[in-house]
């Protein structure tokens, strides 16, 4: 008796697809992932969960309306399909521009999603005319700092008085 079996194919895990590209922070998307984002970071920040209230008045106390042409842009990056990352960029100068609101679902670290923010980032700062991307963050988000070094970044001092500023980082556009 014989027996006839087909080849066998490795099982492969399908790679996570990020798209990321301009888009007005004011959409649907672009305004969950903001308040996403600040609840995030105002929630570490405070060692609490924030309220709708409270995110409501973050986002009238900093707001974003820089982050539109001719002197900014905002980004939304999806996995997959699914908005899941945002981040924008501002000119302080003609020739810097600041990174904010650089956001990563925790859902989807890991994934290349900060990455490929900060490579469309990078992109739409140098269409801006920048030569040097600036950002300043805080010492309890460490994944940021550590992403931002993976990725050229180094440590400045200090650019800003941010309040809620505690390390500054500077990179080179080519």
């Amino acid at each position: 008796m014989t027996t006839h079996s087909e080849p066998r194919t490795p099982h492969r895990t399908p790679t996570p697809s990020w798209t990321v590209a301009p888009e007005p922070f004011t959409t649907r998307d672009a305004t969950a992932l903001r308040r996403a984002y600040y609840a995030e970071v105002a929630g570490r920040y405070w060692e609490r969960q924030v309220t709708e209230a409270e995110i409501d008045q973050g986002l009238l106390d900093f707001p974003d309306d820089e982050l539109t042409p001719p002197t900014g842009r905002f980004v939304v990056g999806r996995l997959d399909g699914e908005p899941l990352a945002c981040g924008g960029i501002r000119l302080l100068d003609p020739r810097t521009a600041e990174l904010t609101r650089v956001y990563v679902d925790r859902r989807a670290r890991g994934t290349g999603g900060g990455a490929a923010l900060l490579q469309a980032l990078e992109a739409q700062g140098r269409a801006l005319g920048a030569e040097r991307v600036r950002l300043d963050t805080r010492s309890d988000l460490v994944e940021a700092r550590a992403l931002y070094a993976r990725h050229g970044y180094a440590e400045i001092p200090a650019y800003n008085s941010g309040p809620y500023a505690d390390h500054w980082f500077e990179k080179r556009l080519a």
